[in-house]
């Protein structure tokens, strides 16, 4: 029940998140990226996403190690 609530919440915040790219005055990537984030979890196709935006941004990890190497 827990996984299928979680796996709801991402799929909602993506489409708002989708819907709100159309609409100029609306953010949609405040919705869509903790979509992506909650989705990532349980679809590897998300994950492989989300590493690629991490390296692409250089994000560093909990242990300092810098992903982007």
């Amino acid at each position: 029940m827990k996984h299928t609530l979680r796996i709801t919440l991402g799929i909602v915040l993506v489409i708002i998140g989708m819907i709100g790219g159309l609409i100029p005055i609306f953010q949609g990537w405040l919705f869509g990226i903790p979509g992506l984030i909650i989705l990532a979890d349980y679809f590897p196709p998300v994950k492989r996403l989300l590493n690629w935006a991490k390296k692409k941004a250089g994000y560093n990890d909990n242990d300092g190690n810098n992903n982007a190497e």
